[in-house]
């Protein structure tokens, strides 16, 4: 047995990269956390630190607020339909088409191949997007969010590869005893390829989630527009009217602060994601890496 003691030097070297690491980690989260406890102290404690780390007095009334705000749940509850019908269309149509690009014996694959890593470097733009859009008749729509990026190029190829890492011997042996190429996808592909499928769905979902470009050009109804939008807003637009005319309806105007009340709205925003990414984590790395590397 070989026991090798570590040098100075690389015992120096270890300790600067942990100390690195943990300098990044604090950087990356310290905005984060400190949005948490913007939105949990009172609005007399608010100011009294030039650097926020624990709230000195804790207060959920900026949240209390918030639930009251109508413009926020109707943004939420857009952004979630919107969400739910992209990872489920998305993953689907996206599936179905990189399963037959997976084949090297599909006729024109190189070329079906070709087509699709052209368009992720060539697209038409935002005025043709804008003017298919009217066209289809989707336009102040749902699916004028969901339908344009329904398949991705850059997850099809993720997936074909993945796709490929599975041994061809299970679908031959399926072939073999009569099973099609749809139910070998349905019964045999589908099952093993977990990993893929929510690395996938996560992307789909973060993406619609925190997106609003498209919904500030294609949604003009107010009660239809999404979240993040919302959001924009009354953080960057400092549009706070409304909420400002609740908490004067309430007579709470002078209870909290505009920055206060943007840090509760912020994370009222990202708890979803919060909740969600735990459960998909540890599928994460196994099909980024697979789907990424074989093919």
């Amino acid at each position: 047995m070989n026991n090798t003691k570590k040098t100075t030097a690389e015992t120096i070297g270890e300790f600067s990269l942990y100390l690195v690491m943990i300098v990044i980690t604090i950087i990356t989260l310290y905005p984060f956390w400190n949005q948490v406890v913007t939105s949990i102290s009172s609005e007399n404690t608010l100011y009294t630190t030039g650097m926020l780390l624990f709230p000195s007095k804790l207060s959920f009334e900026s949240y209390h607020v918030i639930f009251q705000y109508k413009a926020i749940w109707n943004g939420y509850g857009n952004t979630i339909l919107r969400t739910v019908l992209a990872v489920s269309l998305s993953l689907t149509f996206t599936a179905l088409f990189a399963y037959p690009l997976s084949k090297k014996d599909l006729p024109f694959n190189r070329t079906v191949t070709s087509l699709v890593l052209f368009t992720m470097l060539f697209s038409g733009g935002l005025i043709p997007n804008y003017l298919l859009i009217k066209k289809l008749g989707i336009y102040n729509s749902i699916w004028a969010l969901v339908l344009p990026s329904m398949i991705s190029a850059f997850n099809a190829l993720i997936m074909r590869n993945f796709f490929r890492s599975i041994p061809e011997s299970l679908e031959e042996s399926a072939r073999v005893d009569g099973a099609g190429y749809f139910f070998i996808f349905r019964k045999i592909i589908v099952p093993l390829s977990k990993p893929v499928l929510a690395t996938v769905a996560l992307w789909i979902a973060v993406q619609h989630w925190n997106a609003w470009f498209d919904a500030l050009i294609y949604i003009t109804d107010p009660k239809k527009q999404v979240l993040q939008v919302v959001l924009r807003k009354i953080i960057v637009d400092n549009n706070m009217d409304q909420l400002n005319a609740m908490l004067y309806q309430f007579d709470q105007k002078d209870m909290f602060s505009t920055r206060q009340l943007q840090a509760t709205v912020i994370m009222f925003s990202v708890i979803p994601m919060l909740v969600i990414y735990p459960f998909v984590q540890k599928y994460f790395v196994k099909g980024i890496m697979i789907g990424a590397v074989k093919g």
